[in-house]
């Protein structure tokens, strides 16, 4: 696995960044920038824990909009159409724990994107 440890790769909505990688499972670091989300998406190939470490969390699964504070959680099945947002004035951040078979950046189906990106 060729994958860089505490290098942040940056996106339009804010960055992340592999703090642990492993072959079945992994854990990043987000920070989504305020009034940004990442695309409505799903994974084939992975389930994701997200845990919120600092400002507040919307996070929409299959059409269910959920608000985490600091210290709350929430999963993320395999499969499941899935966004993260960040409703508030401060950077959102995440620690997101991926598990599964394959955990590639490209094992993303997106719905709607609003910075206008395709699947991969």
């Amino acid at each position: 696995n060729e994958t860089k440890i505490n290098q942040k790769t940056y996106r339009p909505w804010g960055n992340f960044e592999n703090v642990i990688n492993e072959t079945h499972w992994q854990v990043k670091k987000l920070e989504i920038k305020p009034k940004e989300s990442i695309s409505l998406q799903k994974h084939n190939f992975r389930s994701e824990n997200w845990v919120v470490v600092e400002g507040e969390a919307k996070v929409e699964i299959n059409g269910v909009i959920s608000l985490l504070k600091k210290n709350e959680g929430i999963f993320i099945p395999l499969g499941s159409k899935h966004r993260l947002s960040n409703p508030g004035e401060t950077i959102l951040k995440i620690i997101e724990v991926q598990t599964g078979s394959y955990l590639g950046e490209d094992d993303i189906i997106r719905f709607e994107d609003k910075y206008k990106r395709g699947n991969n």
